[in-house]
């Protein structure tokens, strides 16, 4: 495999994922009332597009095709949330739940594809980047879930 499509794998990886994550929270705005969350979801959704956008740049960059959709295990995930929060009483701590969960997962994909020492320095910062937005989201979500619960 040609580096450009050994980079480019990995990459599309992510950008699957980010997908996911988009419509992950665009469903999220959905299942709550609380119109701080719906605002910090609305902007995690614009957040996670960039990232997607941003990966889908680099991968053109290196010649290569980009994924154009998420993945069967993001869109189970969503209908998983969606299931739980209907059936829960509090449903927006279970939606913060969910979103944390699927913000962790997010957090092992960007470490392990960071822990790959080949990357170019331009990706590993863009990726440096959105892992740490990552991080930062899932604070924010923990201090939410403290609030609501």
């Amino acid at each position: 495999m040609k580096y450009s499509e050994k980079i480019s794998k990995k990459l599309n990886e992510l950008l699957v994922k980010n997908y996911d994550a988009e419509r992950g929270y665009l469903k999220a705005i959905d299942s709550v009332d609380n119109k701080n969350l719906k605002m910090f979801f609305t902007k995690r959704a614009s957040e996670r597009s960039e990232f997607a956008k941003d990966l889908r740049t680099e991968i053109i960059r290196y010649g290569e095709i980009p994924e154009n959709d998420g993945s069967l295990k993001g869109t189970m995930h969503r209908n998983w949330v969606k299931l739980k929060a209907a059936l829960s009483s509090n449903n927006e701590e279970v939606v913060l739940e969910e979103v944390i969960k699927g913000e962790e997962e997010s957090l092992k994909d960007y470490n392990e594809i960071l822990s790959d020492r080949t990357l170019p320095p331009s990706i590993d910062a863009l990726l440096m980047k959105q892992k740490n937005a990552i991080q930062a989201a899932i604070n924010k979500e923990k201090m939410h879930e403290a609030l609501v619960s």
